[in-house]
């Protein structure tokens, strides 16, 4: 069969099953209103019960967050969750820990050195690449713009 394009594309769109997206959307809310809230009760929890400061609070419930979401991730149970919950785990930190840990687990076969320590930025690389560096032209634009 012989097609151009413009009507592969129209042949595939007839033919590709629709995306039901007010159920999609309202799994993505809830489910990411869900690990917010669960952030914020680790966040009470250390600064109520164990008498943390609010900013140590803060930090000890995003690193409590990212091991939850790494331990989810390393028995398969996360992306589980991410079938039903779509972009409601890609939002909080939980998403970032899984873009980071995935690459390392699938290439644990490859060793430790060349699987994991090569694989674990592959996702996640770039992002800190670009957000650090746009950060620091940021500084210096303001440290610039401070100085007039």
């Amino acid at each position: 069969m012989n097609m151009d394009k413009k009507t592969y594309k129209k042949y595939a769109t007839a033919h590709a099953p629709r995306s039901p997206i007010g159920k999609n959307c309202f799994n993505a809310f809830c489910i990411g209103g869900l690990i917010c809230a669960i952030g914020q009760g680790f966040n009470d929890i250390y600064h109520i019960v164990c008498n943390f400061s609010k900013e140590d609070a803060g930090l000890l419930a995003s690193c409590t967050l990212v091991l939850v979401a790494v331990v989810l991730t390393a028995f398969g149970v996360f992306d589980e969750i991410a079938k039903v919950a779509g972009a409601g785990t890609l939002v909080p930190i939980t998403g970032f820990a899984n873009a980071v840990v995935s690459p390392a687990i699938d290439s644990k076969s490859e060793g430790f050195v060349l699987g994991v320590g090569a694989k674990i930025f592959t996702v996640a690389g770039p992002v800190l690449l670009y957000g650090i560096l746009s950060g620091a032209i940021y500084g210096v634009i303001y440290y610039i713009v401070s100085m007039i």
